[in-house]
């Protein structure tokens, strides 16, 4: 899964990676988490004649995709991430994968693994490359009854590479520089064209670094979360839900 991720480039890197116009000036962010804003890039916006502006667009919406379709957000789940092996069939999801599919730019994600009763540990999962990414993400604009819109979006999971499968079994999808067209062009490219770039990364993609316990609190959004350490001394026995994770 992904409950939490981090997107510490600069506007005019995001705006380079994925060929993007006017992004709006934005801080680092070290511990995004759902419900809050997240950037996301979208395609097909329509060109006036000759004009020379990129045909994609950046927009943040909330982390937390409510359907359409939905009467009352209440009654469903949050719905934060969409299984990619299953998108284009769930009826919560299936118009997105096929009109509004996203990117979602980020520098890593923050995963958990678990081993008996003690504290999860956590793990700061980053490019070894460094640099922005983009995870394969759906967005949907929600009306509440009043007439006015939210835009929401959630990110797509696929099967963990094997050199992270032993931290958690899922991890996001990640859409690689060279098929960023083709995954966003949703006027051409129907969900079933695009099913091959649901897999995941290559081994030694990513890098997992252990960190502290600090991430495990949305008010800790400081670099320092991404500090490593030693997962020995993190070790403590989980005696009770007083201090459970707050994962999603």
């Amino acid at each position: 899964m992904c409950g939490r991720f981090a997107l510490t480039a600069r506007p005019a890197e995001v705006e380079s990676a994925f060929g993007v116009a006017e992004v709006e000036d934005f801080p680092p962010r070290y511990n995004i988490a759902p419900t809050q804003p997240i950037l996301t890039i979208t395609g097909g916006v329509p060109r006036a004649p000759g004009a020379n502006l990129p045909d994609r667009k950046a927009m943040l919406v909330r982390w937390g995709f409510i359907p359409a379709w939905a009467k009352n957000p209440g009654d469903l789940p949050l719905l934060i991430n969409a299984r990619s092996e299953t998108a284009a069939e769930k009826a919560a999801f299936r118009a997105a994968m096929r009109h509004r599919r996203a990117l979602v730019p980020a520098t890593g994600f923050y995963e958990w693994r678990r081993q008996g009763r003690a504290r999860a540990q956590p793990f700061w999962v980053r490019p070894r490359h460094g640099g922005v990414i983009a995870f394969a993400g759906l967005t949907e604009t929600w009306c509440e009854p009043g007439g006015s819109e939210i835009d929401t979006g959630a990110i797509l999971t696929t099967a963990a590479s094997p050199d992270l499968a032993d931290i958690h079994h899922r991890m996001p999808v990640v859409i690689q520089p060279e098929n960023i067209a083709r995954w966003l062009d949703c006027l051409h490219h129907e969900p079933r064209m695009v099913a091959d770039l649901l897999a995941p990364p290559e081994a030694g993609f990513f890098e997992a670094v252990p960190v502290s316990k600090k991430v495990n609190k949305v008010a800790n959004a400081g670099p320092e979360i991404q500090e490593p350490a030693d997962p020995a001394a993190e070790h403590v026995v989980d005696n009770g839900p007083a201090e459970q994770l707050q994962l999603f």
